[in-house]
């Protein structure tokens, strides 16, 4: 990489995330461009951020939060949000994220139900065929 800080890294320049179940807190922050110190800090702003905590007070991300931290960056350093104005958009992109498989989950009930009605259709169908 070159002589810029971890931080001045485009988002298109970020490395891809591994397939594992933990990362370390310097893992996350070379997979994220963003300083180990700045993560700790993030969690204290965040309430969404809330890594693994084991023995020796070690943190551990999972995937989801190394998205997170991702996100979070993409808000400060590249859209120019405040803290505050970050937190409300992950709180609203939360929130329509909800909705959202409500909606989905509605949808496919109606689709399942909608299938039970033509396949029953069908074997009445059927039944009149054969009975000819």
């Amino acid at each position: 990489m070159s002589t810029e800080s971890s931080e001045s890294v485009h988002p298109a320049e970020l490395p891809p995330i591994p397939a594992k179940r933990y990362f370390s807190i310097g893992e996350v922050s070379e997979l994220c461009g963003v300083k180990a110190h700045v993560l700790r800090y993030w969690e204290q702003e965040f309430s969404q951020l809330k890594p693994l905590k084991r023995s020796g007070n070690r943190r551990y991300y999972q995937h989801h939060e190394v998205l997170l931290v991702r996100r979070i960056r993409h808000l400060l350093y590249d859209q120019g949000f405040t803290i505050t104005g970050a937190r409300h958009r992950l709180d609203e992109t939360a929130i329509l994220d909800r909705e959202n498989a409500i909606a989905a989950e509605e949808n496919r009930m109606l689709l399942a139900e909608l299938r039970g009605e033509i396949e029953s259709t069908l074997g009445i169908l059927r039944e009149a065929q054969a009975g000819l």
